[in-house]
């Protein structure tokens, strides 16, 4: 294969980064297949440092983009230890993490963020470009179940009850065109891992982006999270995340496949995760394929203490249907 595989990837928070710290090893000019990485990260965050920083100089947060940086670095442990350092005193500084500081401070200096993310990769020598979801500054609100109106991510996420839809605020914002280009050129389009709602599906807000992923002829794929979400997802099954994208993507079809986690969860782990009212999310196949979605079954459980996709899986699975894309994307050519 003489091109590279193109995979563009959308998302935010670490599930985001792992599938990214997965894909960097075929970014290498000698790996066999090759991958063009794309990231789309969604900039809705408005807690912790990069809310402050949000507030404060009226940037869009760079926490997500930094995570994605760490990510395709290509010395990610010297990078991740300045870039994830997170400053424990000093009157304005402390709680601050040093890459956020960064590209705030790059922002400035350039005027512009896309422009200061842009200029990060290159004296970072990121393997990959990366692109906020637009260069507005918007913020989510949900509709709880019940009715009631919740707005900010950080709210969002504290919520204990389920929720029934997610909008921008305000509600038309412009993607850029780089992220358009990419998607239109994909071999293979990913949403997640990662939160559903704060994490993924703001992406989908969007204007332009859902329709441009259906009119890209590449395949489309979601990895299904592992776990529920405490109120965001609670009692939600595969297909529920499934239909939740359709809906928010305009109510029309925009997936191929569904990729599904089938390691097995330890006693132990379920019990640890019920105790903060998190379950495993049921792998429902029937459900998703109703859907007009495949499932693609594969273990994707990483060993450890807590219950994480493990990046070299994901981004195995990831090549692989970028191939199968490459060859629908030629054929329908």
């Amino acid at each position: 294969m003489t091109d590279p595989l193109r995979v563009v990837a959308l998302g935010g928070g670490t599930g985001l980064s792992t599938l990214l710290r997965g894909l960097k090893r075929y970014a290498n000019p000698l790996a066999d297949p090759q991958v063009d990485i794309t990231a789309i990260v969604t900039v809705t965050d408005d807690g912790g440092s990069s809310g402050r920083l949000r507030r404060d100089f009226d940037v869009l947060p760079p926490g997500d983009i930094r995570n994605c940086m760490v990510a395709l670095s290509e010395d990610e442990a010297l990078l991740a230890t300045l870039f994830q350092y997170r400053f424990r005193a000093g009157r304005g500084l402390k709680g601050h993490s040093f890459g956020n500081l960064f590209l705030t401070a790059l922002t400035d200096i350039t005027g512009d963020f896309p422009d200061a993310v842009r200029k990060s990769a290159e004296v970072l020598n990121i393997a990959g470009n990366i692109f906020p979801s637009t260069a507005a500054n918007v913020s989510i609100e949900a509709v709880l179940d019940d009715g009631t109106l919740v707005r900010g991510e950080t709210r969002i996420s504290r919520s204990r009850k389920r929720i029934r839809r997610i909008r921008l605020q305000p509600a038309r914002v412009r993607p850029l065109r780089e992220a358009l280009d990419a998607i239109r050129a994909a071999d293979l389009i990913t949403l997640g891992p990662g939160s559903l709602f704060t994490s993924v599906i703001p992406n989908l807000l969007v204007s332009g982006i859902p329709a441009a992923i259906r009119e890209s002829r590449a395949l489309k794929a979601y990895f299904v999270n592992l776990m529920s979400q405490p109120g965001e997802t609670t009692n939600f099954a595969a297909s529920d995340h499934v239909r939740a994208i359709r809906q928010h993507a305009g109510g029309k079809k925009l997936l191929d496949y569904a990729v599904v986690s089938t390691s097995l969860i330890s006693p132990a782990l379920r019990l640890r995760y019920a105790e903060q009212n998190a379950a495993p999310v049921e792998n429902d196949f029937a459900g998703i394929e109703a859907l007009g979605v495949a499932v693609l079954k594969a273990k994707l459980l990483r060993k450890g203490p807590k219950v994480r996709h493990n990046s070299a899986a994901l981004a195995d699975v990831a090549v692989k249907l970028a191939i199968e894309g490459r060859i629908r994307r030629e054929l329908r050519h």
